[in-house]
Order: C-alpha cells, then sequence, then structure tokens
C-alpha cells in the first residue's frame, strides 16, 4: 500500500493490540504545510520518503502488518496521517517485575534499596513466599464459618524465613542481621495503615524505615517484629548475583504496570487510586489496556526513541519495541480534582494502592513526561490525560 502525506518530519508512532490482531498507525508531523511524504508500508516495515531522505523502521520479530487492510485514513489536524490496519502480534514476553524476582524459596536472598544499592538485609533464607489475602478476607472469613471467627484481629504477621507480599509492599520479619537503622523515634502521629495490608494498628511514633546512605524512604515498621518494604523502593535478589542497576524511573513505572496488570486480572479492577503514606491521594488512574506493544521514531533520529511509560523493554539492546500498560490518568495534588478523588474513594469498586508520597510524586512526574510524548489527539479522553 502507498500513500502521501504532508509533512516536514516523518514522525511515526505504531500502536499493536495483540488480543484485538490490529494497529493503529500515525504518520507525520504537528505542523502544518510541511514538504510531500511517500509512505510504503509492507508486512515487515515501514518506508518514509521525502525530498529530505528515506527513513525505513523494521518491526521486531513476530509482529507482521497486514498492508492490504488500511482502513480508516485520514488527516488529523496536529498530528499527521491516521490509519488502522490488522496485525499479527504473535509472541508476548513476559515483563520484568518484582513480584517474581524473589520468587524462588529456599534461596539465600539480599534486600537492596533500588534507589542506590545499600544493602538493607543480606542472606536471608526465605523458606516461605506466600500471598496475603484481600483486604475484606475477615468478612469473607465470617460468611463461611457458623461460630466466630477465629482469626478476628489476629493480623497475619511473617516469621523469621517468611515473606509475604501485599499488593505492593513485602512483610518480612526483623532480625538481627538487619542492616537497615532502626526507624527514628521523634514522636509523631501517624494514620492508620492503608485497608489493603489488613494490619490494623495506631503507631504513636515514627514508623518510617529509612536508607541510611540516601535517606530515602524504604519502608514503615508494623510491629516489633515486623517491617514492611514497599515494592518500588526494593530490590530482592539471589545472594549470589549481584545488585542489578535499573535506572528509577524504568524501575517504578515497571513495578506500577506489573501492580495493575496482577489486580485487574485477579479482581476485575481497573480504577486505581495511589496515596501517599500520609494518607494524602495523589493519583487517579484508570486502566484500559494491558496488550499494546508500541513503536516509535522519529527521522531526524539515528536511533528508535524508546517510548517511556509504564513499559517493560523487550530486549536489553536498542529495540524499537515495548510493551505498553495504556492507563488513564487525574493528578490530585493541590486540591485538583479533589470531588473525583473523594468519589473514587468511596466506590467499592475503585482499588487503592498505598506507597511512599515522593514515589507518588515521582510517578505523577514520569506519567505527565510520557503523556507529552504522545500525538496530540491521543493525550486526553474524557478528561483525563491519557498516556501509554
Amino acid at each position: 500500500m502507498a500513500a502521501a502525506a504532508a509533512a516536514a518530519e516523518a514522525r511515526v508512532f505504531l500502536e499493536v493490540r495483540r488480543r484485538l490482531q490490529s494497529a493503529l498507525l500515525i504518520l507525520g508531523d504537528p505542523n502544518e504545510g510541511g514538504l510531500p511524504m511517500d509512505v510504503c508500508i509492507t508486512p515487515t516495515s515501514l518506508q518514509m520518503k521525502s525530498p529530505g531522505g528515506c527513513t525505513e523502521l523494521w518491526l521486531p520479530a513476530g509482529v507482521r502488518l497486514v498492508p492490504s487492510s488500511c482502513r480508516g485514513l485520514q488527516h488529523v489536524a496536529g498530528d499527521g496521517l491516521h490509519l488502522r490496519l490488522q496485525a499479527r502480534a504473535e509472541f508476548c514476553t513476559k515483563p520484568i517485575s518484582v513480584f517474581n524476582q524473589s520468587s524462588q524459596a529456599q534461596e539465600c536472598c539480599t534486600f537492596y534499596c533500588q534507589s542506590c544499592g545499600e544493602i538493607i538485609i543480606r542472606n536471608r533464607k526465605l523458606l516461605r513466599l506466600l500471598p496475603l489475602p484481600h483486604e475484606n478476607w475477615g468478612a469473607l472469613v465470617d460468611e463461611w464459618c457458623c461460630h466466630a471467627n477465629p482469626f478476628a484481629n489476629k493480623p497475619l504477621h511473617p516469621q523469621e524465613n517468611d515473606c509475604f507480599t501485599g499488593d505492593c509492599f513485602f512483610l518480612v520479619n526483623l532480625r538481627h542481621d538487619l542492616q537497615q537503622p532502626r526507624p527514628a523515634v521523634a514522636p509523631v502521629e501517624t494514620r492508620c495503615l492503608s485497608s489493603e495490608n489488613h494490619l490494623k494498628m495506631k503507631p504513636k511514633a515514627n514508623t518510617k524505615v529509612i536508607c541510611k546512605r540516601c535517606k530515602v524512604m524504604l519502608g514503615e515498621t508494623v510491629s516489633s517484629e515486623t517491617t514492611k518494604f514497599y515494592m518500588t523502593e526494593i530490590i530482592i535478589q539471589p545472594s549470589e548475583r549481584n545488585f542489578p542497576i535499573i535506572p528509577r524511573s524504568q524501575f517504578v513505572q515497571s513495578v506500577i504496570a506489573q501492580c495493575l496488570v496482577e489486580l485487574s486480572s485477579a479482581r476485575s479492577t481497573f480504577r486505581f487510586t495511589l496515596q501517599g503514606h500520609n494518607g494524602k491521594t495523589y493519583i487517579l488512574l484508570w486502566l484500559l489496556n494491558s496488550d499494546s506493544l508500541v513503536i516509535e521514531a522519529l527521522e531526524s533520529s539515528t536511533s528508535i526513541k524508546k517510548f517511556p511509560l509504564l513499559e517493560d523493554l523487550l530486549k536489553a539492546d536498542s529495540s524499537s519495541a515495548w510493551n505498553a500498560v495504556k492507563v488513564l490518568y487525574q493528578p490530585c495534588i493541590k486540591s485538583r480534582n479533589a470531588e473525583l478523588a473523594s468519589s473514587w474513594e468511596s466506590d467499592i469498586s475503585v482499588h487503592c494502592l498505598t506507597l511512599p508520597s515522593a514515589t507518588c510524586l515521582e510517578l505523577l512526574l514520569i506519567l505527565s513526561r510520557s503523556n507529552a510524548t504522545l500525538p496530540p489527539s491521543l493525550r486526553c479522553m474524557n478528561s483525563f490525560q491519557n498516556l501509554m
């Protein structure tokens, strides 16, 4: 298939939906009145020719377009040429996830601060890796028991060689080999722990667990023996392996993306509020889909421009293909969207995730930056901001 469009620069944005076996292709430049450009689409590549040169983009192995299926061809002001095609995406690489990074029981593991690599717990042998029940488990037990609930008011605490996993945190038992200094003891009134970890307590002292090197908040103490580490702050590796250097923004978005995918699959939950450890709501997230593969390129660049939002790189090289989780979001800082946030917080179909407040702000910056890289027509939907 061949087509002609006006564009000063050959920008390419391709989103392939694996489940739908379809693709959205956007070609062109936001500036109007550019030079003529010829576009040629083959099953395995895209080619853009203009007076300034030729740009060719090869699709990843396992991805095929069907050029004859082109439909919905239109020019969108500010974007360029839009068209839809059938696509065949035969592969699906499992994303890197902290949910699986420590999932080998019987191994000695080391807990690291993700931000700086400081060792928090050294050579901890994990004999049991167990998921925690969801926040309404007590009510379900009441429905099933014909007698008094034997688990009432009995929070689940890990033993010395246990690691319990919640929605976005780990629970581990404190031990004398903990490298992390004890939490600060300055008096401060703190809130109850969020409902998803089901540990009900009202500490009267500062419960923050702080990295002694970079001063980042890693988690909170929930009892004299149990510490809660947030998955966005900790990397757990077998002790024989070295600390993996992962860019901070890539790690945060990978953890959040996998968390949303896991929860939406397990609980049919697609709307989320992200709260800080201080109880304030920072972001509203609405998961649209998790089966997208995104490819983007600019003619003026010698390498493919990577798309940096809530994605996992398929390969460690300079591949142009990224798995993407598509979400809508609304920021709630400085009293923005207060009414909408209040409505979501009272809705039982909305799931709450709690992270350090600094990480919530960090994620908001990642979302905003990623949204700005989308073609203008894809940045908003029903007053929400869109991103992939």
